[in-house]
């Protein structure tokens, strides 16, 4: 067991932030140790002021529940992995919502004549860090993007089935001797209660069914938008259509727009007459259940995370569930997001009703 001082620095951190977040109290921040990420978490309350002046609603409860994940101690250092299950409530119009992520925080300590302080603080796996979506893969996430050109949906597609933890199933590709004709529910709906019931059983942990990544948003939103009955495309390169078939002989079986966020988003822009399609829209206001919002933090051009409305605030405003940071009903803004900048772009897709 840690020493009861080296937990007490952690739990008096944790206070510290919890109580800025609930009461807005920007000097609470002065109590956090390490200069940058306090610099961090004040610019995400300035975010969040921002917010507080262009919408209608107020937080009226904020808890936080922390889960020690590992650590090592030596002897007068201490590292951990520190989880922060954040649970905020809101109320606009005598309506209250609850919204949930988790975040992890990696923390030094060490040893003072006075016992333990805290030294460093680093968040863990954020929305906005471009690593490769596995050892083996590392081109995809800062070459895959093409620009202007098309992807034409392919056959065969490859059918959700209900059984989504059951991999044999689900990844069972009709031959390739099929025909476009052969497919019995071309004019299927998008099912999208079903799309936002998978979202959000899955939000705080994978489905074993699929490889979890870890830069994971895309991954997520794809198996959102497959559970609601979206067909794959397979077409057996990773450069066209949207699809998965997991590892197979050692190598990986997805297409880039399945796992990779830029990706994920030309696929969606380009036009197509069946098969997954959506129509991007200029409002948030103007989507449904089960539709798409791709973020760009840098205002260039390549997005760098994907969400799925899940619900909407009383003034009908997006609520969204993603990964890498596993978040439920989160506001769809992400001004609470360390990667939030100025220069954040949306598009927001809204993802048709047949297929």
């Amino acid at each position: 067991m840690p020493d009861q001082e080296w937990k007490q620095a952690l739990v008096d951190y944790v206070n510290v932030i919890n109580e800025a977040d609930l009461l807005g109290d920007a000097g609470a921040l002065r109590r956090v140790p390490d200069p940058l990420h306090r610099a961090r978490l004040a610019q995400r309350a300035e975010a969040l002021a921002q917010r507080s002046r262009l919408v209608r609603f107020r937080p009226i409860r904020s808890e936080i529940k922390a889960r020690l994940l590992r650590s090592s101690e030596r002897a007068a250092e201490a590292a951990v992995e520190l989880q922060l299950h954040i649970i905020r409530s809101y109320e606009q119009d005598g309506h209250p919502w609850r919204e949930e992520r988790l975040e992890r925080e990696r923390i030094r300590l060490i040893r003072t004549g006075k016992g333990w302080r805290i030294d460093g603080i680093e968040p863990v796996g954020g929305e906005s860090r471009p690593v490769p979506m596995t050892a083996t893969d590392t081109r995809v996430a800062d070459e895959y993007g093409w620009p202007g050109r098309p992807v034409l949906p392919s056959i065969p597609l490859i059918k959700a089935s209900a059984s989504a933890s059951r991999k044999s199933k689900v990844y069972a590709a009709p031959g390739t001797s099929g025909s476009w004709d052969d497919w019995s529910e071309r004019a299927a709906a998008y099912r999208r209660e079903e799309a936002v019931a998978y979202a959000e059983l899955w939000w705080d942990r994978p489905n074993p069914a699929f490889e979890h990544f870890e830069v994971n948003c895309t991954n997520y939103v794809s198996q959102c938008l497959f559970a609601g009955g979206a067909p794959m495309n397979y077409t057996g390169r990773r450069e066209s259509g949207w699809w998965y078939k997991g590892f197979v002989n050692g190598k990986e079986q997805w297409s880039f727009s399945w796992a990779v966020a830029n990706s994920l988003q030309h696929y969606l822009s380009f036009p197509r007459s069946f098969g997954l399609r959506a129509q991007a829209v200029e409002s948030p206001r103007q989507l449904m259940l089960g539709d798409v919002i791709c973020y760009d933090w840098d205002g260039n051009g390549r997005y760098q995370h994907n969400t799925v409305v899940t619900a909407f605030t009383p003034d009908g405003m997006p609520l969204v569930n993603a990964n890498t940071v596993s978040s439920r009903r989160r506001y769809w803004d992400y001004r609470d997001s360390y990667a939030w900048t100025e220069r954040t772009r949306y598009r927001f897709f809204h993802i048709s009703e047949e297929f």
